[in-house]
Order: C-alpha cells, then structure tokens, then sequence
C-alpha cells in the first residue's frame, strides 16, 4: 500500500537530498532515500519502524556507490539490540581515491554497547530527529529549555558502521529544539509535528505533502 505523505529535504552541506515517504498515525514507518556526493557520491536507502511510543524497533539501511555496496539491519529482540551487516566490493578504495580516510567496518563489534538507546540516527538524514522530538513530546512539552540526554543507536554513512552516541534534546521556543552531541549544537526548526524543516548547516525541507 502507498505511504500517504511525502517529505523532500534539500542538503546544504554537499550536494545532495534526501526524500522520505510515511505513515505517521500510530508510531513512525517511513521508507527514505538519501543521495550525497561526498565524501564519495553514493545513494542510501532506509526503512524505518517505530511502535506506538515512537521508540525505535527496526532499521534497514543499504548504502551504494561505485565498486561497493553495504547494508545494515538494526532490530530490538528482547530489549536489546542485533545488529547484522554485510558488504560488497571496495568502499575504501573509493574513499581513498577521493582523498579521505578508510571507513569504519559496516554494523557494530559489541552490540551490547547500544543496551539502552530508544531511537535510531542516520548521519546526514533529517527525518531521524523526528524520533526523539515526537517521542519526548517536545512540541507539546510546556515548558521549554527542559534538556533531554539520550543514548542514540547512530549509523554513520556511507560506512554503516553503528556506533552509541550521547545526544541532547532541548525545545526552545518558536517551533525550534536544540540538538547536540560531543561535536556540535545547532538549533533544528521544526514543524508542529516535530519534523524538521530546517537543520542549518545540513538541509532544508522543500516540500511536505499529504
């Protein structure tokens, strides 16, 4: 069955988009396409499932470019999570190529690193920010400036490798909530859902339609 609503962000970043299609009545299901030309171009695809809390419960994430394909599913069994990854052909050799680093190896040695963390992230996406805003109830919450830390099961792209990140939340005023972690803080604008219309320095919601 289609997904009824439609999202399209534009990167500000690099060059690049990301669109997202969704159902959002009763928990979050959303399929996603994330498209970058740097470090090295490369398209990632996702699907994405919450329960009813908005606490995250599966993430399918396959990311490809040239010479190389990587996937990652991330599920909660029983509290905690597994993680399974696989990959295909030479991500390094592209990287290096281009001028960077190696990458990390796709998925996560100690899944037991992740015990505790209730939402998913995926580096360069701006519809994961949505989990934790709808989830806490910040765009309700009556009093802003309350701080949130959270532990985030975050997929790095286009590696896939998962990693545990601390993340703060915090609602401002405005239809704004403050995100940070251990490298940056920057104030997201956010509809009265709590998806973000605007991350600045990332992306920039272009059209929404249901």
């Amino acid at each position: 069955m289609p997904l009824p609503t439609a999202v399209f962000w534009e990167r500000s970043d690099v060059s690049g988009a990301e669109h997202a299609l969704l159902e959002a009545r009763d928990g979050l299901y959303a399929q996603g396409t994330l498209l970058a030309a740097a470090p090295v171009p490369f398209a990632c695809r996702y699907e994405v499932q919450t329960g009813p809390d908005w606490a995250a419960a599966r993430l399918d994430v396959r990311a490809e470019g040239a010479g190389w394909a990587r996937a990652v599913r991330l599920e909660l069994a029983a509290g905690r999570w597994r993680v399974t990854a696989s990959e295909q052909g030479d991500l390094d050799a592209e990287l290096i190529r281009n001028g960077h680093p190696r990458a990390g190896l796709p998925g996560c040695d100690d899944p037991d690193l992740l015990y505790g963390a209730f939402d998913v992230g995926l580096g360069g996406s701006s519809l994961f920010a949505t989990l934790p805003i709808h989830r806490l109830g910040l765009m309700e919450a009556a009093e802003p400036g309350v701080a949130h830390r959270l532990s985030v099961a975050w997929v790095l792209v286009p590696s896939l490798e998962v990693v545990q990140a601390d993340q703060i939340y915090t609602r401002l005023d405005d239809g704004r909530v403050r995100f940070a972690d251990e490298i940056t803080s920057v104030d997201l604008l956010c509809d009265a859902e709590g998806f973000v219309t605007e991350r600045p320095g990332l992306a920039r919601r272009v059209t929404a339609s249901a």
